[in-house]
């Protein structure tokens, strides 16, 4: 059944009203609320299991590829992981009313900048039905109601949560439309969606390149934009090459249907001829194809040849591009031609290498000597993240409680006048 403007609209309404609710609401409110989603997910594991194996036999029926069945899936364990976040998010410090800077003017007026929601959070995702549940707590949490637009891929699974979460919100007190999915399945809904400016406060996609820019550029609601992750692993000159091997693998094969999974390894050409045989056997005996330059292909002439679009490839797949630099000054160059801004990573024993890599690297993370697998917003301490931005307005890198506020300034006086 096509939808209209007006019923999405409609939703966009019920969430303006549930968000003047939820506001005020005290810590303990939301946290009660929080926990008994969270028991309310496993309570009813099985439920949510059945609906969500019809989105995955539709899935593997259309071919879909092995990389979006993964993140589709859901199972008892990612239930457990699910509703763990819920109790994470219940037990971090609520960010509405925290006050980020104060004063008493001279005229004695006392002035401070607060912590305030930002209202109704549209979030618009693809596949991963584990997001409903992360965005609907981080929403909860900051005071925002949820307006949740998931892929025609999850339908099933994504009304199955929405409803065990709506009937835990109203068990805890709360509007039931503190959490809602867009309704309809086809492109028209998103992009009513995209045109309710003053009904929906900002917009987050979370999915593919082609998602993120068409709510970018479509959109006359505010976005803040989460971006693909084409992350690299520099291997310096300087590296311990063990470590080095360890780093690779994981942050390529740890899960590699995730926006954090490196994509390029770069390695400096000092230590390739020692270092390309150890990586590329632990690789490739990880089940990983190599895609590589001429200097890699001579290590193994069983990679296929790298092309320009291996570079800038964001495969979510056991696929890993591979190229020597002859410096790491050329290793950040290939990094700001090529990346996507997410996660670099270098491996080294230099503070001033990895000083230089900090400070030339333009991306929402960097790590040292570290898996980019760590750009994660609970491996962070933030427990569930709304999506990882990789722009440079408002909010930069995993997205947690505080990058879901805006604030507001208030002044108390008696009686002053201009």
């Amino acid at each position: 059944m096509q939808v209209s403007a007006d019923d999405v609209r409609a939703s966009a309404v019920r969430a303006k009203q549930a968000a003047a609710v939820l506001a005020p609401l005290t810590r303990a409110a939301k946290d009660t609320a929080l926990l008994g989603m969270a028991d309310a997910l496993l309570a009813r594991a099985d439920e949510l299991i059945r609906a969500n194996a019809e989105d995955v036999a539709a899935a593997r029926a259309a071919g879909t590829s092995p990389a979006l069945v993964d993140r589709l899936t859901l199972t008892e364990a990612r239930l457990t992981a699910m509703a763990d976040g819920l109790r994470q998010v219940a037990a971090l410090d609520d960010p509405v009313g925290e006050v980020l800077r104060g004063r008493v003017l001279p005229n004695g007026i006392e002035l401070r900048q607060v912590r305030v929601p930002l209202g109704v959070v549209g979030i618009i995702y693809e596949a991963r039905p584990n997001v409903t549940v992360d965005a609907a707590g981080l929403c909860l949490k900051s005071g925002n109601a949820a307006l949740l637009r998931g892929s025609a891929s999850a339908q099933r699974s994504n009304v199955a949560l929405v409803g065990v979460l709506r009937d835990a919100a109203v068990a805890a007190g709360l509007p039931a439309d503190a959490v809602q999915l867009v309704p309809g399945v086809d492109h028209e809904s998103v992009k009513h969606l995209m045109r309710l400016r003053g009904l929906v406060d900002v917009l987050i996609p979370r999915g593919g390149a082609g998602l993120i820019r068409a709510v970018v550029e479509e959109s006359t609601v505010p976005v803040i934009e989460t971006g693909i992750g084409i992350c690299h692993v520099y291997v310096d000159k300087d590296a311990d090459l063990d470590m080095a091997v360890e780093i690779a693998v994981n942050s390529k094969t740890q899960r590699v249907s995730v926006c954090n999974s490196a994509e390029t390894l770069l390695v400096h050409a000092d230590v390739a001829a020692e270092f390309l045989p150890k990586v590329l056997g632990a690789l490739t005996a990880a089940g990983v194809t190599i895609h590589g330059d001429e200097a890699v292909r001579a290590a193994d002439p069983t990679a296929l040849a790298a092309t320009e679009d291996d570079w800038a490839a964001e495969y979510l797949s056991l696929d890993l591009a591979v190229k020597v630099v002859p410096s790491l000054d050329a290793a950040v160059e290939h990094i700001r031609r090529y990346g996507s801004g997410h996660t670099e990573s270098i491996v080294t024993s230099s503070l001033a290498a990895s000083r230089r890599f900090i400070a030339t690297c333009d991306s929402a993370a960097i790590m040292v000597n570290v898996s980019t697998r760590f750009t994660d917003g609970e491996r962070f301490g933030m427990g569930a993240e709304i999506g990882i931005s990789t722009q440079k307005l408002h909010a930069r890198g995993p997205m947690g409680l505080p990058e879901l506020t805006s604030t507001t300034w208030i002044g108390i006086g008696d009686g002053h006048l201009v």
